[in-house]
């Protein structure tokens, strides 16, 4: 796995909030939080991969989050399919954050580093484990083989390490893909 360079982000909405982040180094979880944008990009240029969770994507039909078009993406409807809950993208918060990662994702892009949307909640639907239990989200990593620290985490931190899982299963051909034309999930 450690082959895969690959780093997840739990992206927060604004600078003013955490942005937990989580990759393995030789074989060891490295899990943490940063804030500015500037700390996440020079994080995140050591990555051949990054899995945000964050929409990356507007839907077709929408030019831009100000103006009024569809809030539902193609592969939004296939996660509400599945009875994965979420917010919408054009929800009030939910637009601060999309604005962030697309431009993180964008500047990404630029460096020849590839972005992928994800999402932790469902990750942990389909494990069938609360999304806010932080034992049991914690006891479902061991389950999977990866083990953290004994302290005490940001509920940021823990839906990072889900973001890494969920792009270690897709270079590994075991993520559950929701495409569509106008984006992309990867859990």
């Amino acid at each position: 796995m450690e082959n895969f360079k690959i780093l997840g982000l739990d992206l927060a909405g604004s600078p003013k909030r955490k942005t937990g982040y989580a990759y393995l180094e030789n074989g060891k979880l490295q899990v943490g939080v940063l804030f500015q944008d500037e700390d996440i990009l020079n994080l995140a240029k050591n990555f051949k991969l990054v899995m945000i969770d964050a929409p990356l994507s507007l839907p077709e039909g929408r030019l831009s989050l100000e103006e009024i078009g569809p809030h539902f993406r193609e592969c939004d409807i296939k996660l509400r399919e599945m009875g994965i809950k979420f917010f919408p993208l054009t929800l009030g918060p939910m637009r601060m954050l999309t604005k962030r990662a697309i431009s993180i994702k964008d500047t990404l892009s630029k460096e020849g580093i590839h972005s992928i949307e994800t999402f932790p909640g469902g990750l942990y639907d389909i494990y069938k484990v609360n999304r806010k239990e932080k034992d049991a989200i914690k006891n479902l990593y061991k389950k999977l083989g990866f083990y953290l620290e004994e302290r005490d985490y940001f509920q940021d931190e823990l839906d990072a390490v889900a973001c890494l899982i969920s792009g270690i299963r897709y270079v590994s051909s075991k993520a559950i893909i929701l495409d569509g034309k106008d984006g992309l999930i990867v859990i």
